[in-house]
Parts: structure tokens; sequence; C-alpha cells
């Protein structure tokens, strides 16, 4: 179960990236909604991993 710790990092590593390619999608006048709504979403389940697996260390 260690590997579920670092799962949620991959999540925030996403979410910078799709924040990044918003930004160049904006700097180039293209749709750049999309990544951002990602990136959010990634953010939340950045958040979402962490309260749970903290949750389950606190519980054994």
């Amino acid at each position: 179960m260690a590997y579920l710790k670092f799962i949620q990092y991959i999540y925030l590593a996403f979410a910078i990236f799709s924040f990044g390619f918003a930004y160049f999608q904006w700097k180039a006048n293209e749709d750049f909604v999309l990544p951002i709504i990602v990136g959010f979403v990634s953010i939340g389940m950045f958040f979402f991993r962490r309260h749970f697996h903290n949750k389950y260390q606190k519980k054994q």
C-alpha cells in the first residue's frame, strides 16, 4: 500500500502540467478552458486521495 502515497503526487504533477498547457494554449489564442478544468479536477483528486490516505493511516 506504500504506492498509494505516491499516486496522489501524480495528480498534482498532472495539474501543473495541465495549467502549463493551458497557459501555452492561451498565449496561442486557442481554446484553454478544458485544460484548466482538468487541472482543477486533478487538484481536487490530490486532496481527495490525501484525505483518505491520511484517514487510512490513522485507522491502522
